[in-house]
């Protein structure tokens, strides 16, 4: 029988952690909760009104629409960039002083504030003054991103690709970086090819790697809001009015907290239950293993 002595004193080190927790994202979304089943007029005046602004919300086409926008987003993005940047990671060089400049390159993007992202190619797509817009008026291709639809999506999304294929070329060149050198070196006195060593080494060893990637580009594409509101306003019409501009529109601009509260849970859910699913089935197969 063991005489040990059951200390558990060093779980009040994670207490900080709880409270932090607590006070960032559980109270504030007990908030939300709140504000969803009631129709608040002022502090004084409030009514319970139970499921009814998630029934308002579920069955507003206008939201309808823009869930489907953003889904078509979001698989457009990922279907570009995850395979950009593996390809781009590649093509990356691992040694001497390139491989630092490449580095130092790729994360310049990155940096830059999503505001100004969307300032920057609002300049750069106008027809007079853009390099972009001015060089496609000078060959004779008709682009306005302000006036067409087409335009002004396929702008936000170049423009998506544009600032955030190098995290995931970086992503993957650190995963490519991790994997040992004597895998190479069998594939070498097997003489594989490229394409075989890129197949059964490089991809395999890169699963957890696209894992991360492909969460954090659908959660972040998922929920883009900044860059297409700073470059065309969710314009024009609705062609890029996305669900967080929608939602931001009817919390601030028709100040109806009720309907935009039940539907920024319904958004949170949307994106827990899909980034799950992403989450099942890239494990899957590690599981079955």
């Amino acid at each position: 029988m063991s005489n040990k002595v059951q200390n558990n004193k060093a779980w009040w080190l994670v207490l900080p952690v709880f409270l932090l927790v607590a006070f960032s994202a559980v109270v504030p979304m007990m908030t939300v909760v709140n504000y969803s089943v009631q129709d608040i007029f002022d502090q004084s005046n409030r009514y319970f009104v139970g499921a009814d602004w998630y029934r308002q919300v579920l069955r507003d086409p206008a939201l309808h629409d823009a869930l489907l926008r953003q889904f078509i987003y979001s698989a457009c993005v990922l279907l570009i960039e995850i395979p950009l940047g593996i390809s781009i990671a590649l093509t990356m060089p691992t040694k001497g002083r390139m491989a630092s400049v490449c580095l130092i390159i790729m994360a310049i993007p990155l940096l830059i504030p999503w505001n100004v992202v969307g300032t920057i190619w609002q300049i750069f797509g106008r027809a007079d003054i853009g390099l972009l817009g001015a060089t496609l008026a000078k060959l004779g291709v008709s682009y306005n991103y302000a006036g067409d639809p087409f335009d002004a999506w396929l702008t936000v999304l170049v423009m998506d690709v544009w600032h955030w294929t190098s995290l995931v070329a970086l992503l993957c060149y650190s995963g490519l970086r991790a994997i040992p050198d004597v895998y190479y070196q069998a594939a070498r006195i097997d003489r594989a090819s490229g394409w075989a060593v890129f197949r059964h080494i490089q991809l395999p060893k890169l699963k957890n790697v696209l894992l991360i990637a492909v969460m954090l580009r659908f959660m972040d594409s998922f929920m883009i809001y900044t860059e297409p509101f700073v470059l065309t306003g969710g314009g024009p019409g609705n062609a890029t009015t996305f669900l967080s501009q929608t939602l931001t529109r009817m919390a601030v601009g028709q100040f109806d907290l009720g309907p935009a509260a039940a539907f920024s849970l319904v958004y949170f859910l949307i994106i827990l239950l899909v980034s799950w699913l992403f989450y099942t089935a890239m494990t899957h197969n590690d599981k079955q293993g």
